[in-house]
């Protein structure tokens, strides 16, 4: 097993891609704004690189409000049919212009 951090959830993320079908990258976003009432929902991985995990967001939305406010965030990876779940928690920035389209 590897212990890099990245390369094993890509290992993880590839199996689940293997064996899970079309939402094997869902997973749950919990944020918090000014406010500190919590807010989860379900989120699709675009990517995962050394810099951490990409997902794209309406700008207007209650999350990337929410986001402006407090940018920390937690997410949580489950697959139940791999008896396996990634928790991450860190800091959200947002991409470049350029990356985004």
């Amino acid at each position: 097993m590897n212990n890099e951090p990245i390369a094993r959830f890509r290992d993880l993320l590839a199996r689940a891609a293997q064996l899970g079908g079309p939402t094997y990258n869902a997973f749950a976003l919990a944020t918090t704004g000014d406010d500190r009432q919590p807010s989860a929902r379900m989120l699709l991985l675009k990517e995962v690189d050394e810099r951490g995990f990409v997902f794209y967001t309406n700008l207007e939305s209650h999350k990337a409000r929410q986001l402006a406010e407090n940018r920390r965030a937690a997410a949580c990876f489950w697959w139940a049919f791999l008896q396996s779940q990634v928790r991450v928690e860190g800091w959200i920035e947002p991409l470049s212009n350029r990356e985004a389209d």
